[in-house]
């Protein structure tokens, strides 16, 4: 944790991720990337941005949510103050509510660390063709 957070109470944490989408689009070409890195929720809203039965890869809706969604996990590990230690990328889900708005689910080793340090998280998101990136606020509830 960040020392200078320590003697702050009830402290607000920031992480920020910019990521070219192309350079994401490659690595989902390698089903390994896509299992470490998201949880089931997220590949199902990735194919449903596809359309059923097509290949995530052949709907640029489906790269940019893949891509701002590693932004989101990316910008949540910055916030913490550590990097991806102590959880896996899998288990820090952006999904989106019935509106559209992002939020971010925590399951395994990541839910018990916001659960320990008493943090609660805001997401925003956003991309253009060839960039993605998000945004995570983090907040002391203890």
């Amino acid at each position: 944790m960040n020392p200078q957070l320590q003697s702050i109470p009830q402290g607000i944490v920031t992480g920020i991720d910019l990521v070219e989408i192309g350079r994401i689009a490659k690595s989902m070409e390698r089903r390994m990337f896509l299992q470490r890195v998201y949880s089931p929720q997220e590949l199902e809203l990735m194919q449903l941005r596809a359309g059923s039965g097509k290949p995530l890869l052949a709907s640029h809706s489906a790269v940019s949510t893949a891509a701002v969604n590693f932004c989101a996990k990316e910008a949540f590990a910055k916030a913490l103050g550590s990097g991806i230690r102590g959880f896996a990328l899998n288990e820090v889900s952006a999904l989106r509510d019935s509106l559209g708005a992002p939020y971010l689910v925590f399951t395994g080793k990541a839910r018990q660390l916001v659960e320990e340090r008493g943090l609660a998280f805001s997401v925003s998101l956003s991309h253009t063709k060839e960039y993605a990136c998000a945004m995570v606020t983090g907040w002391y509830c203890k």
